[in-house]
């Protein structure tokens, strides 16, 4: 039966926090600007790790901000091989997560249809 948090759950924990300090701070390519670390998901080995990121800034396109990502990985497994102190850090696969702008769409969706049930109110039956 394994445990409700895992080491590789403690891990990729760990990882969402180095890599979005390293993205922040370290890494300057101006097509990883205002990017987050939605999420990270590390195999049971620890040999490969999914890393969902968004963006918010207004000109981004999710092609080109992965591309730039995986450009660095080298880079930020050098960096998290220092601060994680694992024998084999893994390898990171870089992931755009749309759910966050989806989400943003359902709000914007649903804050459209009651200001339009409130402009139009219905006819009570007496």
């Amino acid at each position: 039966m394994p445990r409700d948090f895992s080491r590789a759950s403690r891990i990729a924990d760990q990882i969402q926090r180095d890599l979005s300090e390293l993205i922040r701070f370290e890494v300057k390519d101006p097509r990883v600007s205002l990017v987050t670390v939605s999420a990270v998901e590390v195999t049971r080995d620890l040999e490969h790790a999914k890393v969902f990121v968004t963006s918010m800034a207004p000109d981004h396109d999710p092609e080109h901000t992965t591309a730039a990502l995986q450009h660095a990985a080298g880079f930020l497994r050098s960096q998290l091989a220092r601060s994680l102190k694992l024998r084999t850090v893994p390898q990171l696969e870089f992931i755009y997560d749309v759910s966050v702008e989806r989400g943003i769409r359902l709000t914007q969706l649903i804050d459209q249809a009651v200001a339009e049930d409130q402009a139009h109110p219905r006819d009570e039956p007496e």
